[in-house]
């Protein structure tokens, strides 16, 4: 990687350790009934692809679109589903699977959207967590980085749409993006 404006933090071989690690957890948490991994888009689906294939039980998946940014580096502040789920949760185990986990305000919003569905149980498995940013309790039950706040981009998180395919997590320094 050859972008002065990027900065490795969390390298790929480090981020697939630790998915490998959460994998493994959520085998031995949930040993029956319907596991349902409901990744929250667009910046968790490669996260929700890696954990999948980590979980070794039967898993389905979904995803939500749901988004409080827009394409600036600050949350509006107001939440907005733009995708919903196409299966019913009611009865199943869900696990939210999110990118990061920054304000908790859409976190908020979308566990007592879910909670209204009637699932047996709702878990948070975060790739990054920044608890110092935090405006709304949220409890992750699985974390895999507790990171500074920085802008980060990377493994399917984006600034205006670019950067997500980069394997590594990188902090973006100010400035325009190149």
């Amino acid at each position: 990687m050859n972008n002065p404006q990027l900065r490795v933090l969390i390298s790929d071989i480090e981020i697939q350790r630790r998915v490998s690690e959460i994998g493994a957890q959520i085998t031995k948490d949930y040993k029956d009934g319907d596991l349902i991994l409901v990744g929250i888009l667009k910046g968790a689906f490669i996260f929700v692809a890696d954990l999948a294939r980590a979980i070794h039980r039967p898993v389905h998946m979904d995803f939500i679109g749901i988004s409080s940014y827009g394409k600036g580096k600050t949350t509006s502040g107001e939440v907005k589903v733009t995708k919903d789920l196409d299966t019913s949760i009611e009865g199943a185990n869900i696990i939210i699977v999110e990118d990061i986990v920054d304000t908790g305000v859409t976190l908020s919003y979308l566990i007592g959207l879910l909670h209204n569905r009637k699932p047996r149980s709702i878990r948070i498995a975060a790739l990054l967590d920044k608890p110092d940013r935090r405006l709304r309790p949220v409890q992750v039950g699985y974390t895999g980085f507790t990171i500074p706040d920085e802008f980060v981009v990377g493994y399917g998180l984006d600034f205006a749409e670019d950067y997500r395919g980069l394997k590594d997590i990188c902090v973006l320094s100010e400035g325009e993006p190149a």
